[in-house]
């Protein structure tokens, strides 16, 4: 979310896919997810197609975010019997990608996966041209590492050969303890480039925007959490004019989706 609002202020559209039913994406861009608002849930389950479930957001007019709503807890279980259940995101999103002229296409698409590896989260890694992993800096996230790892690699195999790990960002890094730099080094040293040299620190203000219903960076732009976020998108910016382009022929250019994918841990800080 931080991510995306900052490549908006950057002039980038963006489009933020809130696909947690606990829809945390959506309170931090100050987005209503409550009952009956349209909804991520009514593209995958419904008939609605992305553009009648796309809100503006408070960060942003370059920002536009679809909400979840506590609908999509369901949607698990309603999905079972779905045809083609694994690739409804990635039909909604390539729909309304080609409803859209060419000047207002998204620039980048971010889905938001919830914290389990279900049909939701296969939904997002079907969908998505790279997979970017926030890890925090504790051993019970890089536990849950390998677990991830192995699941985008049977996707791939079998759903989605574009799927990648391109991008991957150290958040809630405490410099004053050596945990911190023990797993920032291990994971610099197994990944190498694939990790951002910006690192997102532990800061309060972080944790505190989304109880206002905004970002880190429209709440204090001046925190170290909002200039952190500032630097991780400009580095991802630059990386993705570096990077070769994936092939993902039937979806028209002008988008790149990354499905946001945490790697369970024993605790989160709102935001990251």
């Amino acid at each position: 979310m931080n991510l995306g609002v900052a490549l908006a202020l950057y002039g980038l559209r963006t489009l933020v896919i809130d696909l947690d039913p606990q829809g945390n994406a959506s309170t931090a861009l100050g987005v209503d997810h409550t009952v009956g608002t349209p909804s991520i849930y009514d593209a995958l389950v419904g008939d609605s197609t992305l553009t009648e479930v796309v809100h503006p957001t408070t960060a942003s007019p370059h920002l536009l975010c679809v909400p979840a709503t506590i609908d999509l807890a369901g949607a698990e279980i309603e999905l079972v019997s779905v045809v083609a259940r694994e690739h409804r995101l990635r039909r909604a999103i390539e729909g309304y990608i080609a409803a859209l002229p060419p000047e207002k296409r998204p620039h980048y698409v971010l889905i938001d996966c919830p914290p389990s590896l279900g049909l939701l989260t296969l939904n997002a890694l079907v969908a998505g041209d790279e997979v970017l992993i926030p890890i925090q800096c504790e051993y019970y996230a890089l536990e849950g590492l390998g677990q991830l790892l192995n699941n985008i690699d049977l996707v791939r195999q079998h759903l989605n050969p574009g799927i990648s790990v391109r991008t991957i960002l150290l958040t809630m890094y405490d410099g004053r303890t050596k945990l911190a730099d023990q797993v920032a080094d291990e994971v610099r040293n197994h990944f190498g480039d694939v990790v951002l040299d910006a690192v997102i620190p532990r800061n309060v203000r972080v944790s505190e925007a989304p109880g206002y219903g905004q970002s880190v960076l429209t709440y204090d732009p001046g925190s170290r959490g909002s200039t952190s976020y500032v630097e991780a998108a400009r580095e991802l910016a630059h990386r993705g004019l570096d990077l070769p382009p994936v092939d993902r022929s039937g979806t028209p250019a002008a988008a790149t989706a990354f499905a946001v994918a945490d790697a369970p841990a024993a605790g989160t800080q709102d935001g990251q």
